[in-house]
């Protein structure tokens, strides 16, 4: 079983990242592997875990996590084989809760693969950007294809989220990253399992 977190990546009041993983996890539940059962996939939101500005004193490439909050984020994400990231864009980058909570981590987060739905004024593309290289340096591999919604596009997710829906361009988008993301997660499964054993 191949288990994919739908990760929200704001925690501010008013936030459309429910709504826009909302509509990824539905979406995905349609995909031929999770219907088959291959695929597992979870909403995993930042603001459920509370972690405060990181306060571990050893830094993560160690894994001498000291705090009880950093322990349970880790069995969060080290329990997952792969991440769709939904992040907003603020300020031409993605959310510091997001920074806070990769930065908290390092071994969870290693030989696995991420997916990136992005939205804001220019369909948070700046943010992506930035995101993939930040991931990088925790060993997580980007798949190409990115889902976004920009106010150009999308203005009823910005303005009326109860009534907005996706375009069938979008949902294509999805499934053809939700495929990468698989691919990807499985492939790096064997390097996972060496560090394990």
């Amino acid at each position: 079983m191949t288990r994919i977190a739908v990760l929200i990546g704001s925690t501010r009041p008013g936030r459309r990242g429910v709504v826009v993983a909302d509509w990824v996890a539905r979406a995905a539940a349609a995909h031929a592997s999770v219907a088959a059962g291959e695929v597992e996939i979870d909403v995993v939101d930042l603001a459920d875990h509370a972690l405060p500005l990181l306060d571990e004193p050893v830094p993560a490439l160690a894994g001498d996590y000291r705090n009880e909050h950093t322990r349970r984020w880790a069995e969060v994400i080290g329990a997952y084989d792969g991440f769709v990231v939904v992040t907003p864009e603020y300020n031409h980058s993605f959310p510091a809760a997001l920074k806070n909570a990769i930065d908290y981590l390092y071994a969870e987060w290693n030989d696995k693969a991420a997916g990136f739905v992005s939205y804001g004024a220019h369909g948070g593309m700046r943010a992506v950007e930035q995101l993939r290289t930040v991931l990088a340096e925790v060993k997580v591999a980007s798949v190409r294809t990115q889902v976004f919604f920009s106010m150009a596009t999308d203005l009823e997710l910005f303005t009326e989220p109860d009534a907005w829906t996706a375009s069938s361009y979008q949902a294509e988008n999805l499934a053809t990253m939700l495929d990468e993301l698989i691919a990807w997660s499985n492939a790096l499964k064997p390097l996972r399992s060496k560090v394990a054993a």
